[in-house]
């Protein structure tokens, strides 16, 4: 069984309100950038997935996810 463990973001100096969404959506994308230039499970890209999981609300993710699935997502990727 695996293990998740959930850590917050480090403080970024791009996202100084309490309102934490564009830096949700940023730390997704940058995921996703990284495991596109780096691979599948690079180890160096964990920790953006750290971050967009404690940033973001689960339903975000899903829709994210199949929006990306489908062509549609609106990030740049």
């Amino acid at each position: 069984m695996l293990k998740l463990e959930l850590e917050t973001a480090p403080a970024d100096y791009r996202f100084p309100t309490t309102n934490q969404s564009r830096h949700c959506f940023t730390r997704y994308v940058e995921y996703h950038r990284c495991i596109s230039a780096k691979g599948e499970g690079a180890p160096e890209c964990d920790k953006f997935a750290k971050y967009y999981r404690s940033l973001c609300p689960a339903e975000w993710v899903d829709r994210w996810n199949e929006q990306r699935e489908n062509g549609t997502f609106p990030g740049p990727l």
